[in-house]
């Protein structure tokens, strides 16, 4: 029954977002191939093939990092700045997509860092999420010591710090992204969401706009976000984990 219930809870998953995303495709399928056309007829010195190989070398060059700005190209995702944030979303199993290793040796590095840093990243995850348990409780204890609740006290101190979480980890972030990055709030939010939840698609990363300048207290404030943000919605789905058994 829980298995029927899954593939059917995925199912219809699959057809919303079939409903939704479906001709949003079609329509950008059909914008690009538009332009294609109206550049090669615009530019009859233009061949298929080369402006093709061309296409083909800029996608791959973003994939790398690699934008062009005028007559150069923008650096900077290798950084040390970016490595860290990369070393992140790699051990906290985020994995956005955007960035990854294009060398053999680098590669084969980021296997052996990450065999050791997921279980390293869980043990810290767990320790965090259990001190921040911890708190709630002995909150509640001292609330029930004071004014002699009982149940009152807990369900209280458990709401208090799920607002608070929602405030610092989801509802207020989104602010700090339309200012640094120029997303809107619904995107901000949206980020947060499958950052902390390490669903990670990568179509929404800090940091990697090249025409933006970025302080360098971003990317680590960033990074102590996501691992206390991850600690306490791991806290918040556990919860949900044990309403539905």
């Amino acid at each position: 029954v829980l298995l029927a219930v899954y593939v059917g809870y995925v199912g219809l998953g699959a057809a919303v977002l079939q409903a939704l995303e479906r001709p949003a495709e079609v329509q950008a399928a059909q914008h690009l191939l538009q332009e294609r056309w109206e550049l090669l007829a615009n530019h009859t010195c233009l061949q298929g093939p080369a402006l093709q190989r061309l296409i083909e070398g800029i996608i791959q060059a973003y994939k790398s990092g690699i934008t062009l700005q005028g007559n150069t190209t923008s650096l900077g995702r290798w950084d040390y700045s970016g490595s860290f944030f990369f070393s992140i979303s790699a051990i906290t199993t985020i994995g956005y997509g955007n960035l990854s290793p294009s060398t053999a040796v680098g590669r084969i590095f980021c296997i052996v860092f990450a065999l050791v840093g997921i279980p390293l990243n869980l043990v810290l995850l767990n320790e965090i999420g259990q001190l921040m348990l911890l708190g709630v409780q002995h909150c509640a204890c001292r609330l029930e010591e004071v004014f002699h609740w009982q149940n009152k006290a807990s369900f209280l101190m458990k709401t208090c710090a799920l607002v608070t979480g929602l405030l610092l980890f989801l509802l207020l972030p989104p602010l700090l992204f339309s200012d640094k990055e120029g997303w809107s709030y619904e995107e901000g939010f949206y980020y947060s969401f499958i950052t902390l939840s390490t669903i990670g698609f990568g179509d929404y990363v800090v940091g990697m706009n090249p025409d933006r300048t970025y302080p360098s207290w971003y990317k680590n404030v960033i990074s102590l976000w996501i691992l206390f943000g991850m600690a306490w919605l791991a806290l918040v789905i556990r919860f949900c984990i044990n309403l539905l058994e």
